[in-house]
């Protein structure tokens, strides 16, 4: 497409890697540094990025904004939009109500964004789920497109590209903090190195692993229990117990599918939902 000038805030880790990624692709990306870090500063002038003095200026330039900021700093960072009525690609790690709010409020068209993956370069990609009014959402496609922050349509729905970040980061942030309390009971009775090994004879994904979910639901009457006993052992350790009671209240909502190794993953996921 042909090239355009693009705003960024702020230009983080992540913010300067979509940024570059744009600027290979003959767009001008524009940032504002005025109360931004020296850290900051170096990164987008090391990106390539060309400063503007104030945040009024990048906007009169920007024909698409992209905000990618820390999630508590979504609210604060689109209000400085004002009357800004160009493309606004929301892209922060945020939840999808979040982001239906910050729509409501603005005059610019929100594009609902989110990036799973590693800052995009040369050797890495990361995805760009996108989702919004077809038009905008075809634009920042065409802007991303060919580099390595891959840009995925949803269609027009706001709330469905944060619902990917949010469904996937459920997973996979919290998989980490299960996976080191998990390591620090074994540490703890000296027993690391046989949960490693168990682990390993695992080797399975249950993220990927749909056709497990409705055993697991039939089998949650067991589960539940021993999950209260895992906190347990957590509380007398003096290690967190929140991840085991959430678990085993997240099982007790399958209590009526007690032993159902028929109940397939349509009603699986539906039994979940609080009544």
């Amino acid at each position: 497409m042909a090239a355009s000038t693009v705003g960024l805030l702020h230009p983080g880790r992540m913010g300067s890697a979509i940024a570059a990624q744009l600027i290979a692709g003959g767009h001008q990306a524009l940032w504002c540094p005025a109360g931004r870090s020296a850290g900051t500063a170096r990164r987008a002038a090391e990106t390539g990025l060309t400063a503007v003095e104030t945040i009024p200026q990048l906007l009169e330039r920007s024909a698409v904004v992209f905000s990618i900021c820390p999630p508590a700093a979504a609210e604060e960072v689109a209000g400085h939009l004002g009357d800004y009525d160009g493309i606004f690609v929301e892209a922060n790690a945020i939840s999808p109500q979040r982001t239906i709010e910050i729509d409501a409020r603005l005059r610019a068209t929100v594009v609902d964004g989110s990036i799973i993956g590693p800052p995009p370069n040369e050797h890495s990609t990361a995805r760009v789920y996108l989702s919004g009014p077809d038009d905008a959402v075809e634009l920042v496609r065409g802007l991303l497109a060919g580099s390595s922050a891959e840009p995925v349509p949803l269609g027009e729905r706001i709330g469905a590209a944060s619902a990917v970040k949010m469904a996937y980061g459920s997973f996979q942030k919290t998989s980490r903090a299960l996976a080191a309390v998990s390591h620090a009971i074994a540490d703890d009775y000296g027993v690391g190195e046989q949960l490693l090994n168990e682990a390993t004879a695992l080797g399975s994904n249950a993220l990927a692993d749909l056709d497990g979910l409705p055993s697991a639901a039939a089998r949650a009457w067991r589960w539940a229990p021993e999950m209260l006993e895992v906190a347990e052992t957590a509380r007398a350790l003096g290690l967190p117990d929140a991840l085991a009671t959430g678990a085993a209240e997240v099982m007790s909502r399958w209590a009526d599918d007690k032993d159902d190794f028929d109940l397939g993953l349509p009603a699986t996921l539906r039994n979940l939902h609080r009544e």
